[in-house]
């Protein structure tokens, strides 16, 4: 790992995890062991030497800043995916900005909503209406998020009529929605198997975007919400592959 480290002076838990055959948890836990002792630091997503420039791809904006982009784009797309909502539905929020602005338009529905975006849990924690479920797991602060085995236990034993998907990118040539972590994958798959309906849910800045992790195909979604600016060659080879595509 320090070979790792000082050879491409940043490296990801994802790639280290690919490279050494093991699981992410056994790299951020080694990750940190290392730092504590002074051989390397830290930093969001994997590690730089120590005295290294933290370059920019591990300097993620805040959750904050995350909201405020492109805002216009995702509230559309949350006032959309709302309308796809029925009262006495039960519904699975993924994590996100673009899932959180659904949750500003789901006020004074009569739903269960079950979710591991704690952002999106303290939006709709107010209203009495809405029946929360939260999954159980590590928190992450910076992504206002639940992971871990205990979330994928818990998806275990949960249905739900749909599940609104955030993506991280979506790949142009075979439809693939993708995301950084194996970690965050393997929450992702067990929330499509809980759930009847499928609806993605990603702004047009998705298409342009790449990322390691493969989590599904199109043919493992039902409907897909974006803007106006989304590139309708790929919108519309996803409803050629059976998808049904709402530009917001």
């Amino acid at each position: 790992m320090l070979r790792a480290v000082g050879a491409s002076q940043a490296v990801t838990v994802a790639g280290l995890a690919d490279r050494l055959n093991v699981s992410p948890m056994t790299i951020r836990r080694d990750l940190e062991t290392l730092a504590g002792q002074g051989k390397l630091t830290r930093v969001h997503g994997g590690a730089v030497p120590v005295g290294a420039t933290l370059p920019a791809a591990f300097n993620p904006a805040s959750f904050g800043e995350n909201v405020a982009h492109r805002l216009h784009e995702k509230d559309r797309i949350g006032r959309a995916a709302a309308a796809l909502v029925h009262d006495g539905e039960t519904i699975l929020i993924d994590v996100g900005t673009t899932t959180l602005q659904l949750a500003h338009h789901l006020h004074g529905r009569s739903l269960t909503v079950i979710t591991s975006n704690l952002a999106a849990y303290e939006e709709l924690l107010p209203d009495e209406s809405i029946q929360l479920i939260l999954l159980g797991g590590v928190v992450d602060r910076h992504y206002r998020s639940l992971a871990g085995f205990l979330a994928e236990e818990a998806l275990r034993h949960v249905r739900a009529d749909r599940l609104f998907l955030s993506a991280s990118a979506i790949r142009g040539g075979d439809l693939s929605v993708l995301d950084d972590t194996a970690v965050d994958v393997r929450i992702k798959r067990s929330m499509i198997a809980a759930a009847s309906q499928v609806v993605l849910v990603a702004d047009a800045e998705k298409f342009s975007q790449t990322r390691p992790v493969r989590v599904c195909g199109p043919d493992e979604l039902d409907v897909l919400i974006t803007d106006a600016s989304a590139p309708e060659a790929v919108l519309s080879a996803f409803e050629t592959a059976g998808v049904r595509v709402i530009r917001a």
